[in-house]
């Protein structure tokens, strides 16, 4: 066993601990190490063990007998099913955005005007990156971006579906920040506005469906693993 990383302990600790159940290390029904044993293990202090403890006895790997000891209770992984349903419900958010920004693309296409391409191509140029002010400054620039192709619309009942579903699609982007999923790059932003710009509803909503796709391809390597 490895000993946790200073970093987030409890859930180092947990982690360390789940990989010797689901392991076989230690077999179901049988006592798990006792408390001491456990913090000479893992090299974290009395508290974290009992904390990761606590964590596993709450995701059903562990059963705490008072007087016995801890036992084995599962080795069956159940962040693999969460990790699962997350993804599902990711994969459908990403969805109804896609459905969204592909349409309001196609309409921009035919109805933007030079106000609209200039207010695009201004906040496609304050977009930036993630190293610009941080996470939630980032994730701001790149909604207002994405906004203002639905803007560009005209159609006020998209603007106020993409205001409703600003959350979910928070969501989604985050998601691609932290890893999971793969960040549409700066290029594939500006293939939206050039797109626009043409005036080719096709090729617009083709743009968006080339943006979106890499992203609903990880979510269904993910979701089939």
């Amino acid at each position: 066993m490895q000993p946790a990383a200073r970093a987030n302990l409890t859930d180092t600790a947990a982690d360390s601990l789940r990989a010797e159940i689901v392991s076989g290390h230690w077999a179901v029904g049988e006592r798990i190490p006792n408390e001491a044993a456990l913090t000479d293990l893992l090299s974290v202090s009395r508290g974290t063990v009992r904390e990761a403890v606590r964590v596993l006895v709450s995701q059903g790997l562990l059963d705490t007998r008072q007087g016995s000891g801890t036992y084995v209770r599962s080795a069956v992984d159940p962040s693999a099913a969460l990790d699962r349903i997350k993804r599902s419900g990711l994969r459908d958010q990403w969805e109804a955005r896609a459905a969204l920004d592909v349409e309001a693309a196609r309409l921009a296409a035919l109805r933007r005007t030079p106000a609209d391409l200039a207010k695009m191509r201004k906040l496609l140029a304050e977009r930036g990156t993630v190293a610009d002010g941080g996470h939630e400054a980032f994730i701001r620039r790149d909604i207002a971006f994405h906004k203002s192709v639905v803007e560009a619309s005209g159609n006020r009942a998209m603007v106020e579906l993409y205001d409703f579903f600003t959350g979910a699609i928070t969501e989604t982007i985050k998601a691609t920040l932290a890893g999971e999923l793969p960040e549409p790059d700066a290029p594939a932003h500006a293939a939206i506005v050039e797109a626009v710009a043409s005036g080719d509803p096709g090729r617009a909503a083709a743009a968006v469906r080339d943006f979106m796709a890499p992203v609903l391809l990880e979510l269904d390597r993910l979701l089939a693993q």
